[in-house]
C-alpha cells in the first residue's frame, strides 16, 4: 500500500503546502451535525484521526475546547507540529485503531481522507469506545476529480486535466480509490452505528491558478507513487502537464485564476 509515503518528510511538507483545501461546506455540515446531536451542549474534545500535517484539524479549534490530531507518521505530526496556530491543539503520533483517549472523552471524531486507510473494524470499535454518549463521528473526502472554470479555455484545460488523472490513476491504490470513487459508500455500511448518513456531491469552487493545479498533482499520493517507481519518467510527465497547460493559456499561464470546482462527501454518525 502507498500509505508508507506518508511517512516521508519531503513528502509531508508538500502534503501540507499543496494539498487541496480542506472543504468549508463540509466542515460547517459536521458542526452542525454535532450542534444538532449533541443539543447545543458545551463541546469539549475533537480527535482528528489521521490528521496528516493538521490541515482539517486546526479548523476545529475554535469550535471545541481542546483538539487533539493523531496519526501514525512522524513526518507529518512533526509538520503539524511546526505549523500549529492553536493553543487548544495539540498533535502526537497514534493509530487509528489504538486511540490514545479514555472511554466516553471525545465529542466529535473526525477523519478527513484517511479512512480508507485504516483497519476500519478496528478503528469503529476504538472510535464508539471514545466517543460520548451522542458524541459525533465524521469521516469524509474528496472525489479524485476536477473540474475547471477559465473564460474560453475550460474544455481545454478540462481535457488536459481528465487525461493527468488517467495517468495518475496507473499509480494508485486500487481498493483505496474504489472507497474514493463510490464516495464512501462502502465505509457508511461498515459504521455500525444505527444513527448514520452520507451525504455525497457536497460542491465547492476554490480559486486556484495553475501553479496551484501544479501542487495539487505533486500533492497526489499517486504522483508520488509515480515518482517512487520511475523518477525520471514521473517528472517528465509532471515538465510536460505544465507545458501543456502553457500552451492552452498562452501568455494567461502566470496570471490566470481558475474557478475550480471539487466535489466532497461525507459520513456522520451519532453515538446513543
Amino acid at each position: 500500500m502507498a500509505v508508507h509515503l506518508f511517512n516521508k518528510k519531503a513528502y509531508a511538507l508538500i502534503y501540507q503546502k499543496d494539498m487541496i483545501p480542506a472543504s468549508k461546506e463540509t466542515a460547517k455540515l459536521i458542526l452542525s451535525y454535532v450542534k444538532n446531536k449533541t443539543n447545543g451542549r458545551p463541546l469539549d474534545m475533537a480527535l482528528d484521526v489521521g490528521c496528516g500535517s493538521g490541515r482539517s484539524t486546526l479548523p476545529l479549534a475554535p469550535h471545541f475546547n481542546k483538539v487533539l490530531g493523531v496519526d501514525m507518521s512522524d513526518s507529518q505530526i512533526n509538520v503539524a507540529k511546526q505549523y500549529n496556530t492553536a493553543s487548544n491543539v495539540s498533535f502526537m503520533m497514534a493509530s487509528a485503531e489504538n486511540l490514545p483517549l479514555k472511554d466516553a472523552s471525545v465529542d466529535l471524531i473526525n477523519v478527513c481522507l484517511a479512512a480508507h486507510w485504516f483497519q476500519l473494524d478496528k478503528f469503529f470499535n476504538e472510535a464508539i469506545r471514545v466517543l460520548k454518549k451522542k458524541g459525533c463521528l465524521a469521516v469524509h473526502g474528496i472525489y479524485p476529480d476536477t473540474d475547471f472554470e477559465y473564460k474560453d479555455f475550460s474544455y481545454d484545460l478540462n481535457a488536459a486535466m481528465s487525461e493527468v488523472w488517467d495517468t495518475m490513476h496507473q499509480h494508485d491504490d486500487k481498493t483505496t480509490t474504489e472507497f474514493m470513487f463510490n464516495q464512501y459508500q462502502d465505509i457508511y455500511e461498515a459504521v455500525p452505528l444505527k444513527d448514520k448518513e452520507r451525504i455525497i456531491n457536497i460542491p465547492e469552487t476554490t480559486k486556484m491558478t495553475i501553479s496551484d493545479v501544479m501542487g495539487i498533482i505533486r500533492s497526489a499520493y499517486m504522483y508520488q507513487t509515480f515518482l517512487e517507481k520511475d523518477p525520471i519518467k514521473a517528472k517528465e510527465f509532471f515538465r510536460k502537464t505544465k507545458e501543456r497547460f502553457s500552451k492552452i493559456l498562452g501568455e494567461e499561464m502566470d496570471s490566470a485564476v481558475l474557478n475550480v470546482h471539487f466535489k466532497y462527501y461525507c459520513v456522520l454518525a451519532c453515538k446513543h
